[in-house]
């Protein structure tokens, strides 16, 4: 874990912490933390250290043939990791297209190949292995996913295993509420309730 990307997710306001008026995520459960990764982009410091830790801890993964992101939020950063990396990138729509291919993979073929997903965030962990399946689907052998910040859901943790999944992070929940305390911006109580949330899904 990266504390450093911790205290940049705090200082560019990625991460929002309000355990007494909670925040509702896209699956509908009420949540005290609420973390939007796209506020990166607006901030070039902050995503050229992000492109670049994620490279670091692509680790095995670097051998992808393929570097992937998920549709929207891990598009930019696997294209910035590939162009890096001076590999072919493609990305993964949340379905099939209703019209012209109906294809669900975008760019480069990915058949036979290997490749790495970079996602934004973990969550649930429903979205990355729909991407997971939909590229396995399509003949890629996914080598793993490699994501900038995981709440450590244990549902998730569980899903990975269960669809043979490995997957790295630079940044979890555990790590983001330590620095946040450390600076002040949520007492131990606050911070309790939040990892009360977490280990209650």
């Amino acid at each position: 874990m990266y504390p450093s990307v911790a205290h940049t997710l705090l200082d560019i306001d990625a991460v929002k912490l309000s355990p007494k008026d909670p925040f509702t995520w896209a699956s509908g459960i009420k949540s005290p933390i609420y973390c939007d990764n796209r506020q990166i982009l607006g901030d070039v410091k902050a995503h050229r250290k992000v492109i670049q830790l994620l490279i670091e801890q692509l680790g095995e993964f670097a051998e992808a043939d393929v570097i992937v992101g998920t549709a929207t939020a891990g598009i930019p950063h696997a294209t910035l990791i590939a162009d890096r990396l001076e590999k072919p990138s493609a990305y993964v729509r949340g379905s099939k297209k209703a019209h012209g291919t109906a294809r669900q993979i975008e760019g480069a073929a990915v058949k036979g190949k290997r490749v790495v997903v970079i996602e934004d965030l973990i969550s649930t962990g429903g979205s990355s292995l729909n991407a997971v399946e939909a590229l396995r689907a399509d003949g890629a052998e996914v080598l793993g996913v490699a994501a900038i910040f995981s709440y450590g859901i244990k549902g998730a943790v569980q899903k990975f295993e269960s669809a043979g999944c490995a997957y790295s992070v630079l940044c979890d929940l555990d790590t983001l509420l330590e620095i946040a305390e450390e600076r002040g911006v949520l007492d131990s109580a606050g911070a309790d309730d939040v990892r009360e949330f977490r280990d209650g899904l």
